[in-house]
């Protein structure tokens, strides 16, 4: 039996079309590499896995009962895989001609790296952020579009142009390749993470454990950012959840300070915003909306952070959007 080069994990909740055009991309971009697609489902009601098992039937899947989050969804295809590599794939993520073929050949050729991401782009063609540093108290006090400025080297952004593979901090988990050596050192993802900064917190174990995270800009990937990960208040909330449980586990000394200054930062957008709604006597419904999710966030704060009951729809995603 022939060895299986490249597992493609990717976990879906109720974006049916999306999944069938994501799997096709890798049929169509994959046709030469030994692979296997396994697809896990957070407990989706649109019929995605019928449909998907009606074209794809060689599709390996699993269903949840329930959306167990990303992170947990993907240690459940981590957990039957074959290959020598994972490659996760956001549903809203298409592979271009040669994306995989550059990934693959970038891991082969270097062994002492873990982890690995390609160039993420809009449908227009224009790029997306793909990686990203390490949250530091220093990215809390100062605004992070000025740090990219003045720090190119620690602080890369979209618009730094770089065109050899690149070590970084993490990647952002719309598409990124995997070694299952590394992964079997490491471990799999931190389960706390219900969604956001579940590929953060990896990417900063594997340069704990000495495997190094790179990114590789000749590889590019269509993502049509939001579609799976949506923008309610909700899905805010969780970001701002995972993000306490990040600072809280990677810095306990500063997280009280780190956490202060967060809310601080809120509490300012809550009290600007209100003024714009009173100065546009409320007649702009974007200045209302941005109000009223700084105030749902701000009353989440004083609650005491809970964890929220009603769950967003996790498929993927950064922790640095």
């Amino acid at each position: 039996m022939a060895e299986t080069n490249i597992s493609f994990i990717i976990v879906n909740w109720n974006t049916r079309e999306l999944l069938l055009q994501c799997v096709a991309s890798v049929y169509q971009t994959a046709s030469d590499k030994s692979i296997e697609i396994i697809v896990v489902d957070n407990g989706s009601w649109d019929e995605s896995i019928k449909a998907l098992q009606e074209k794809f039937p060689q599709v390996h899947c699993i269903a949840n009962s329930e959306n167990r989050g990303f992170g947990a969804a993907n240690n459940q295809g981590f957990g039957m895989m074959k290959g020598r590599y994972a490659l996760l794939l956001n549903t809203d993520a298409t592979l271009t001609p040669g994306a995989l073929d550059t990934l693959y050949k970038f891991m082969e050729t270097r062994p002492d790296v873990g982890m690995a991401c390609g160039q993420l782009l809009n449908p227009d063609g224009s790029k997306q952020n793909s990686h990203a540093a390490f949250p530091s108290l220093l990215s809390l006090m100062v605004n992070e579009s000025l740090l990219k400025w003045l720090l190119p080297g620690k602080f890369p952004s979209k618009y730094h142009h770089c065109d050899q593979p690149l070590p970084v901090d993490s990647c952002v988990g719309a598409c990124m390749i995997v070694r299952k050596k590394a992964m079997d050192q490491v471990g799999f993802f931190d389960e706390r993470y219900f969604f956001f900064f579940e590929e953060t917190d990896w990417a900063r174990q594997f340069w704990e454990h000495d495997w190094k995270v790179f990114f590789v800009p000749q590889a590019q990937i269509i993502h049509a950012q939001g579609q799976s990960a949506g923008t309610n208040v909700l899905a805010r909330i969780l970001f701002y959840y995972s993000r306490y449980q990040y600072l809280r586990k990677w810095h306990p000394k500063q997280y009280p300070i780190m956490k202060g200054i967060i809310l601080l930062r809120l509490l300012n957008n809550v009290v600007f915003n209100a003024v714009a709604v009173l100065l546009t006597a409320g007649l702009s419904s974007a200045t209302r909306f941005r109000c009223q999710r700084y105030y749902r966030l701000l009353t989440w704060h004083l609650s005491g952070c809970p964890f929220p009951m009603a769950r967003p729809a996790p498929n993927g995603g950064s922790a640095h959007g």
